[in-house]
């Protein structure tokens, strides 16, 4: 080969690799405005998904992510919850929801809850678009079985990452147990639903790893009427001194259904016992509360790996955290109900005090 024609040919082949490069560093940071697309298993305002989609929001604003010209945010509710619930429902609300994100085309997908993960989620894995979910209460692993996503939490090695629902279980029950030491047993509840066994097994998780201060009992409901009959049941045991209401999708005989709201109000109203709010928002909804898991700030831990996947970063090696924080909050109208008095000085030191406006 002459040497002008081996000079050419080198040219070419460095302008090949800075074009290979610069495609490269384009596909892993993003120019704006981000196209950010939230898919939510809830339904619009629900109490667990909406404040995890404000404390993304509110990441990306303090990130300077706020208006068109830099940031385009796309939801879509799935509405597994209160509406679409069966697995028919399901599977369509996923086929909808992936012809929504594949016309939307984002730079980064963000998932909300396991409906969404597990019939959305799953599919897009080593897909070319980057994934990042929150309130994951399956095990990462369990999922890992199903489909290969994740290596390992610490270097998850695919194309998604995320925020992994950590209940703070045994520390809501020392908290309880140091308020009121003479509890005995905690009766946990739970359904059939995919949401509460996966709530029951972080539940058992947490025990393995951690002894209560108290006798435990787990009651799995099949339905609203063996529902409301173990209710009463734990209202007659002496030994009960609190429950944990982990039964959250409940459908009675007449195929009816029974989400948190309809299923706290009724708590509320016909149980003696104090109960253990698993996340911030359901003591707003009546329950007595405690140590509960603050979907606010979980939202934030998405949030901000979202903002450095964006920059650039690797979700497969940004490690899958577990949610860090929990919140202490206190209803003092189910307090009052119960007769249970709270010491002013932890009253002091809750994040949050709830008092409930009664006719």
């Amino acid at each position: 080969m002459a040497p002008k024609t081996r000079l050419l040919f080198t040219i070419c082949i460095l302008i090949c690799a800075w074009l290979l490069l610069s495609d490269n560093r384009s596909a892993a940071s993003p120019e704006p405005p981000y196209r950010i697309f939230i898919l939510h298993s809830y339904e619009a305002g629900h109490v667990c998904g909406q404040p995890q989609h404000d404390g993304v929001i509110s990441v990306l604003h303090r990130a300077g992510l706020k208006d068109q010209d830099n940031l385009q945010v796309q939801t879509y509710f799935m509405d597994t919850k209160r509406k679409n619930n069966t697995p028919e429902l399901i599977r369509e609300q996923a086929r909808i929801a992936l012809q929504k994100i594949r016309a939307f085309r984002p730079d980064v997908l963000i998932v909300l809850d396991d409906n969404a993960f597990r019939t959305v989620a799953l599919r897009l894995v080593d897909k070319p678009v980057p994934m990042v979910f929150s309130g994951m209460n399956n095990q990462p692993e369990a999922y890992h079985q199903k489909k290969a996503c994740m290596e390992s939490r610490n270097r998850p090695g695919h194309n998604i990452t995320g925020v992994y629902e950590k209940l703070h279980f045994a520390d809501a029950i020392r908290v309880h147990t140091k308020l009121f030491p003479q509890t005995q047993k905690v009766m946990i509840f739970s359904d059939l639903s995919p949401t509460g066994q996966a709530i029951l097994r972080q539940i058992q998780v947490e025990m393995a790893q951690e002894p209560l201060p108290c006798a435990h009992e787990i009651r799995i409901v099949e339905g609203w009427e063996e529902y409301q009959k173990a209710i009463e049941r734990a209202n007659q045991d002496p030994e009960v001194g609190v429950i944990y209401p982990g039964a959250l999708l409940l459908k009675d005989r007449q195929g009816n259904t029974y989400t948190a709201p309809e299923i706290f109000a009724w708590t509320v109203k016909y149980s003696h016992k104090p109960e253990i709010a698993i996340n911030y928002a359901f003591t707003k909804m009546g329950l007595f509360g405690g140590a509960a898991v603050d979907f606010y700030a979980m939202g934030e831990q998405a949030g901000k790996m979202v903002v450095r996947i964006l920059r650039g970063e690797d979700p497969g090696e940004t490690p899958i955290e577990e949610a860090r924080r929990y919140a202490l909050v206190f209803n003092l109208d189910r307090a009052r109900q119960l007769g249970l008095e709270i010491p002013s000085d932890v009253l002091m030191a809750a994040d949050e005090v709830v008092v409930n406006k009664r006719e």
